[in-house]
């Protein structure tokens, strides 16, 4: 079963993304998206951030970009292969970024932004797949999600 960007968190602190298992009374449990997956419990004090809540700003000064379009924007014009190795120079990075999101905000977004976006599109690819794309839902505009939110988005996609 494919997962969506829906079930998929960054948490801060922590390289690396985690699929989100199931709730617990004082977190929710997570497992690394990984070769070798662990699990763990996500507790209040860990900040999470969920994919699907988080943008890309861009140069209009009311609009951001979802995340998933984003990546679903990557995966079609480099399907999958990402046009630098490993550790991308700065320049590539940006080239990278433009060649994607043509107007995204140079100003705030940040060189270190762009090589985490890198980082999570190759996890994603390899581990999650590119189904949620389609599916993301645009009303939710988000750019860094809260960890009560991701808590509250893991509890009602578990009933």
């Amino acid at each position: 079963m494919p997962i969506d960007l829906r079930q998929v968190s960054a948490i801060a602190g922590m390289s690396g993304l985690y699929r989100i298992v199931k709730p617990t009374r004082n977190g929710v449990i997570v497992e690394s998206l990984s070769d070798k997956p662990t699990r763990m419990v996500a507790q209040a004090r860990h900040r999470m951030s969920l994919l699907d809540e988080i943008s890309i700003y861009t140069t209009d000064e009311e609009a951001t970009v979802p995340l998933a379009d984003v990546m679903d924007r990557i995966h079609q014009k480099y399907n999958g292969e990402l046009p630098f190795g490993e550790k991308p120079s700065d320049e590539e990075l940006k080239s990278f970024m433009a060649d994607v999101l043509p107007d995204y905000d140079e100003d705030r977004v940040y060189v270190s932004d762009m090589r985490k976006l890198a980082s999570w599109y190759s996890i994603v690819n390899k581990h999650v797949g590119f189904t949620a794309g389609e599916e993301a839902a645009p009303e939710e505009k988000v750019e860094e999600g809260s960890e009560e939110k991701a808590e509250s988005k893991a509890k009602k996609a578990k009933k």
